[in-house]
């Protein structure tokens, strides 16, 4: 499995395939001031540098909402029971969550992935991969979250679905996820990795009471106190695996899986970029593939996004998770691709350009 992730590691390039100058000269010839569509105009540059031709394609796209529970949650950092990672997984299926709404809206399909919840196996289901590694992580106050080796099973487990998602043809991928007191390995992973205090991006997660956030920095200070010198030795497997979570690392392999293959990666909230702060401490090159959605509501998203020198498209206040952002978001990458493809230019439309007399 070392060697899988590094061949995978290792096959990851920057996007060359249009170069920027090309693709800068045919949005400026388009009927509009040049960069009068803002970031709308940015985005078509990043499809145009990874796909390099007309027409540029942002569909079929895909969100893989991946689930998995957490031992921590046995330290009080949720306001939710662990049940409710379960009891999701069951509604996303029967179509009745929120990331089920936006992905029918904005015609995104949606794949769950259980990659490790609590109990029994899911009744099969079309929109259902079975994956589970194991049942839940381990509460990283105690010990890591997870070995080596299963951490390595989820990031190649990420990188699959990557894969089969270039073979299906998929033109853009998008991360959610599901997992009670996910927001606790996540915030312990921003410490881990970008040298943040707990205390200083700790946040409520799905609404823990004020009161209630000295304690859940403590556990985290707790964790990181007991990996130090996993933290210390600075090898990004072995951090994820002391801190992280199941459906946070098969993300991570799918943000590395989805640059290997040359397809654009929409990063939700901020579950979602710890999984993306992993993948980027592997192989920053990566990095060029992600196009991170929103700033999520989550108190410390902006500090993280502003260390990763991450723009977020959208500020509007989400911090459900579960991919709700990346569908948004996707829209937005839609309407780039096709400003690209289908806007006329000054001289095909006959109009005058810039400078013209």
């Amino acid at each position: 499995m070392e060697n899988k992730l590094r061949l995978l590691l290792d096959s990851i390039r920057p996007p060359s395939r249009g170069s920027a100058a090309s693709g800068l000269a045919r949005l400026n010839d388009l009927t509009k001031p040049p960069g009068s569509l803002g970031r709308v105009e940015d985005l078509a540059l990043t499809l145009w540098r990874i796909q390099g031709q007309r027409p540029l394609k942002a569909d079929p796209a895909r969100i893989y909402t991946v689930a998995g529970d957490h031992g921590v949650a046995a330290q009080g950092v949720s306001p939710y029971p662990q049940e409710v990672t379960r009891q999701m997984v069951l509604n996303f299926l029967a179509g009745g969550a929120g990331i089920n709404v936006f992905c029918a809206t904005a015609g995104i399909d949606q794949q769950v992935v259980d990659a490790g919840c609590l109990g029994e196996t899911f009744p099969p289901h079309p929109k259902l991969i079975s994956r589970r590694i194991k049942d839940g992580t381990g509460d990283f106050t105690q010990g890591p979250a997870m070995s080596r080796e299963d951490c390595l099973r989820c990031l190649l487990l990420g990188a699959e679905l990557a894969e089969s998602a270039a073979a299906e043809g998929l033109a853009c991928l998008g991360t959610g996820e599901m997992g009670i007191a996910n927001t606790t390995p996540a915030t312990a992973l921003y410490c881990a990795f970008l040298g943040f205090a707990p205390q200083d991006i700790v946040g409520p997660g799905a609404g823990l009471a004020p009161e209630r956030l000295a304690h859940k920095s403590a556990v985290i200070a707790a964790g990181l106190a007991r990996h130090s010198a996993v933290i210390t030795a600075n090898d990004p497997v072995a951090i994820l695996a002391a801190l992280g979570g199941l459906e946070i690392a098969v993300l991570c392999g799918l943000i590395l899986g989805a640059a290997k293959n040359s397809l654009p990666i929409v990063i939700d909230g901020f579950i979602s970029t710890s999984a993306a702060a992993a993948a980027l401490a592997m192989a920053p090159q990566a990095r060029d593939y992600c196009i991170f959605s929103h700033g999520s509501a989550e108190p410390g998203h902006k500090l993280v996004l502003e260390a990763l020198k991450a723009a977020p498209l959208l500020d509007l206040g989400l911090r459900l998770g579960e991919g709700t952002g990346a569908a948004l978001a996707i829209f937005l990458l839609r309407c780039a691709a096709n400003m690209f493809n289908d806007m006329a230019t000054f001289s095909a439309a006959g109009v005058s350009g810039p400078g013209s007399s």
